[in-house]
């Protein structure tokens, strides 16, 4: 259940960072209640993925969750590149954060 909750946890902090560009572009209301709502769902389930999981592996894996989802979602919304460059390093850090998890347990 840590696991999911963890992941859940990076999924939340991909739509803050989403809910963060979309607040920068339409100032409205909206974004802004979500951006708030997300982010503090992220860490109450980072908070409860970190008495199961350890420090540096939860923070490690909830890091690279948000940082590969924002940048695909930078590509496939906002316009953002999709050089083979960007991609690999994002592959990289994809392998890194199932790496930690293998060994975790």
């Amino acid at each position: 259940m840590e696991w999911v909750a963890l992941i859940t946890a990076g999924i939340f902090e991909t739509f803050g960072v989403a809910m963060m560009n979309q607040l920068s572009i339409s100032r409205n209301w909206k974004p802004f209640v979500l951006l708030i709502l997300s982010f503090c769902a992220s860490l109450f389930l980072l908070q409860y993925s970190m008495n199961f999981i350890s420090m540096g592996t939860a923070y490690a894996i909830w890091t690279g969750i948000g940082v590969v989802g924002g940048t695909f979602i930078g590509m496939i919304f906002y316009g953002e590149s999709k050089d083979w460059k960007r991609i690999l390093f994002i592959s990289i850090i994809l392998i890194s954060v199932i790496g930690l998890k293998l060994i975790d347990g």
